[in-house]
């Protein structure tokens, strides 16, 4: 993906990465485990369900995360947020 954000599972360096971070859902999450972990690695953030922690994660830069948190915290979560 050339946005800002891969899919960790095509990359095994980021894999590898992110296998030494802590996995950590918000504090507003039920006990269900229906959410998503955030782990932070020092180039990049990867997320993840919570439910399939062995499954698929979403990595992106660290400078796409914090402008994709800006808008979150403005109000502004539309999907073309760059």
């Amino acid at each position: 993906m050339s946005d800002g954000s891969r899919r960790a599972n095509r990359s095994p360096e980021i894999l590898d990465e992110l296998a030494q971070v802590t996995w950590r859902a918000s504090s507003y999450s039920g006990p269900e485990g229906n959410c998503v972990e955030v782990g932070a690695a020092p180039g990049v953030v990867g997320v993840r369900d919570s439910k399939d922690r062995d499954g698929a994660v979403l990595v992106f830069d660290r400078q796409r995360w914090s402008r994709f948190l800006a808008a979150l915290r403005d109000g502004d979560a539309r999907s073309d947020v760059t």
